[in-house]
């Protein structure tokens, strides 16, 4: 996977192609349970939540991630909760106005983070529902592991 950060173009295109037509229980497992097995072929220490709403439909914590990627993971999903898109394009929406989101957010650092790994559940008809997030790599690998996820859940 590449560590390189995607534009923003890339990104608004990303989220408008993974929009789902349902999100149930069983999608939020299957989302999962696809993440896992990425992970897990990478030898990848990550930690992975999946909410819809305020509801965690699923978290696991790979070896070698720690409670701090469970921290991470809180602090990513907060930006997509507040801004409606992913953690990685709003931090590159910033740095594409020349600033940065840590000095122009105004919001918490220790609670908002803008960096790659949270994307939005959006659902056709309902907007954005939730949130899957994944944190232990750099962002955007943890961005891009999301994004294939969702992509195979779609297929």
């Amino acid at each position: 996977m590449s560590t390189e950060l995607p534009g923003v173009a890339e990104l608004e295109a990303q989220e408008a192609r993974l929009v789902l037509s349902h999100f149930t229980h069983d999608d939020a497992w299957a989302l999962g349970s696809l993440l896992v097995g990425l992970a897990r072929g990478r030898h990848a220490p990550v930690a992975i939540d999946i909410r819809r709403g305020a509801q965690q439909l699923f978290h696991c914590a790979l070896p070698g991630s720690t409670a701090d990627n469970t921290a991470w993971i809180d602090r990513k999903r907060r930006v997509v909760e507040r801004y409606g898109a992913a953690s990685l394009l709003v931090g590159a929406r910033f740095r594409a106005k020349g600033t940065t989101f840590e000095e122009s957010s105004r919001l918490d650092p220790n609670l908002y983070a803008a960096h790659g790994g949270s994307f939005p559940i959006a659902v056709e008809g309902a907007g954005i529902i939730g949130a899957a997030t994944v944190s232990g790599l750099p962002q955007a690998e943890d961005h891009a592991l999301v994004v294939e996820a969702l992509e195979r859940l779609r297929s």
